[in-house]
C-alpha cells in the first residue's frame, strides 16, 4: 500500500511538472520525505532531474543526497559547490558522507575537507582510511562511551546534560582509560538499574565488538544471527573507532540483495536507470562482448560436428534440449552454493560434502530425465540409438553441471572474481560446449 501511495506521488509530481508551474511542483516536493525525494530523482530523466533538485531548499538536498544511487548523486553533485557540501556534512552521519566525499574529483574533496572544522574533518579521515566494503567504510564515529566504574546515577546525569543520543542508539560502549573496549551497557538495563550501582555490575561483557577490517557482508551476517541494532567497532589493539547501526547494515544486505539480480547480467548496482544512451552503450558492451565470445566457442564445437548433423538432422533439433537441461541445473547449483558462501554455510571443511551431495543429486536428475528425453526422442524420429545418444549426453552433462556449480564459486573468489558476477557466464560456457561436445560426439562415433 505504501509503495502505491510512493508511487502516485511520484506520478503526480511529474505531471505536475510537465502540465503545471514550478511553484505547484515545489509544493508537492516540500510534502515529501528525503527518501521519497531520493527515489523521485531516480525515477526522472537527467534533463527533469536537474530542474526538481534546484526546486529543493539547501536543507533537503543535503538530506536526499544520501539516498541517492551513486550514478544519480555523482550527477547532482556537480552542481554544489563546497561550501554547500560542508553544510551537507552538518546534516549527514559521518559514514554517509564519506561515501559521497569519495565520488568528489580530488580537488573538491581537498576543499570541503580545508572548510570543515579540525574535528569533524578527523572524524571524516578516520572513515575515509578504510575500504568502503568494511566494517571501518561503514562505522560512524560518533558514539557514547562510559567507565566500568561509574555510577548509574552519573551516567544518566551524563545523558540529560547532552540532550540528545545518536541514531540507533540502543546501548552505550563500555571502556577502560585507554579506550580500550570492555563490553556494552544497554540503555533498557541503564533506565531499570539502581541508581546507586556501577556500569561494571550491569554492563553485558559478552556483547562482541566487530574488527575494523571485517567484510560488511560478514557484517550484515552477525547483525542478522545476533539481532544486533548496534555495534562497537574496534582496531587490531582494542581500541573503539566507532559503531555500526543497524540502518548501515540494512543498505548492505539491499545491496547484496540487488546484486544478486543484476550482477548476473552484467549491470552495475548503482547505475542510472535513466542515465544517457552512450554511457549505457559503453557499461554494457563489455558484458555482451564476453558473452559473444562464449556464443562463439560453442559454434566452434557444433561446426567440428557438422558433417555428422548434415546427415543425421535430428540432431540439429534435439542438441538445444542437451544444453539448457544442463545450464538450468548447473545454475541452481551456482545460486546455492554462492548463497551458502555468502551465509557461511559452506566452507572449506564441507564443501567435499556439498560436492558429493551435488554430484548424487545431479546422477538422479539425470538418469529420470534422461529415460523421459530418451523415449522422446526414440519414439518421435523411431531411432533406439538416437535415443539412447541423447540420454547419455544429458546424463553427463547434468553431472558436469553440478560439479561445475558447486566448485566454480570458490576457485573464483580464489581468482579474486565475484562469481556472482562471472559465475554464470562461465558455468554456461562449460553446459554448452560440454553438451554439444559430448552429444554430437556421440553421435558421430555410432553414426559412424
Amino acid at each position: 500500500m505504501a509503495g502505491t501511495q510512493l508511487q502516485d506521488q511520484i506520478n503526480e509530481v511529474i505531471d505536475s511538472f510537465g502540465t503545471g508551474t514550478l511553484e505547484e511542483t515545489r509544493y508537492l516536493l516540500e510534502s515529501m520525505r528525503p527518501q521519497e525525494i531520493a527515489i523521485l530523482l531516480t525515477s526522472t530523466p537527467p534533463k527533469v532531474r536537474v530542474v526538481l533538485w534546484e526546486l529543493l531548499d539547501e536543507e533537503e538536498e543535503n538530506r536526499a543526497l544520501q539516498y541517492l544511487t551513486d550514478d544519480v548523486r555523482a550527477s547532482l553533485l556537480q552542481s554544489m559547490d563546497p561550501a554547500q557540501l560542508v553544510a551537507a556534512a552538518d546534516e549527514l552521519d559521518t559514514d554517509d558522507f564519506a561515501d559521497i566525499l569519495q565520488q568528489l574529483p580530488d580537488t573538491l574533496s581537498r576543499q570541503v575537507l580545508a572548510g570543515m572544522d579540525a574535528s569533524d574533518r578527523a572524524r571524516l579521515e578516520a572513515v575515509l582510511s578504510y575500504p568502503e566494503d568494511s566494517a571501518g567504510g561503514l562505522m560512524n564515529t560518533d558514539t557514547i562511551t562510559v567507565r566500568p566504574r561509574h555510577a548509574v546515577e552519573l551516567v544518566l546525569r551524563y545523558l540529560r546534560l547532552r540532550k540528545e543520543l545518536p541514531d540507533s542508539t540502543d546501548a552505550l560502549i563500555v571502556v577502560n582509560s585507554q579506550e580500550e573496549y570492555l563490553g556494552m551497557l544497554p540503555i533498557a538495563r541503564l533506565l531499570t538499574a539502581d541508581p546507586s550501582v556501577t556500569v561494571r555490575e550491569i554492563m553485558d561483557t559478552d556483547a562482541a565488538a566487530l574488527a575494523v577490517d571485517m567484510p560488511d557482508t560478514e557484517v550484515a551476517r552477525v547483525f542478522t544471527e545476533q539481532d544486533l541494532i548496534s555495534a562497537p567497532v574496534v582496531d587490531g589493539k582494542g581500541q573503539v573507532l566507532g559503531r555500526i547501526t543497524i540502518d548501515d547494515v540494512v543498505d548492505v544486505i539491499l545491496a547484496d540483495a540487488e546484486e544478486a539480480v543484476l550482477a548476473p547480467a552484467g549491470l552495475d548496482l548503482e547505475e542510472d536507470t535513466f542515465a544517457p544512451i552512450l554511457r549505457s552503450v559503453r557499461r554494457r558492451f563489455l558484458w555482451l562482448s564476453i558473452n559473444l565470445l562464449t556464443a562463439f566457442m560453442a559454434s566452434a564445437v557444433i561446426n567440428v560436428f557438422e558433417e555428422t548433423i548434415s546427415k543425421v538432422v535430428a540432431l540439429a533439433v534435439l542438441m538445444p534440449i542437451v544444453a539448457s537441461m544442463g545450464g538450468i541445473a548447473g545454475t541452481q547449483t551456482l545460486t546455492l552454493t554462492i548463497r551458502g558462501i555468502a551465509l557461511g554455510q559452506i566452507g572449506r571443511a564441507n564443501l567435499v560434502y556439498l560436492l558429493n551431495r551435488e554430484f548424487l543429486v545431479a546422477a538422479l536428475n539425470g538418469i529420470l530425465l534422461a529415460t523421459i528425453v530418451a523415449t522422446a526422442a526414440a519414439t518421435a524420429f523411431q531411432d533406439l540409438a538416437l535415443g539412447g545418444i541423447i540420454a547419455a549426453a544429458m546424463a553427463i552433462n547434468l553431472l558436469v553441471a553440478g560439479v561445475s556449480g558447486s566448485l566454480l564459486p570458490s576457485l573464483l573468489r580464489r581468482m579474486n572474481i565475484d562469481p556472482a558476477i562471472a559465475g554464470g557466464v562461465v558455468l554456461t560456457t562449460i553446459t554448452d560446449v560440454t553438451g554439444f561436445f559430448v552429444f554430437l560426439g556421440l553421435a558421430t562415433w555410432v553414426y559412424a
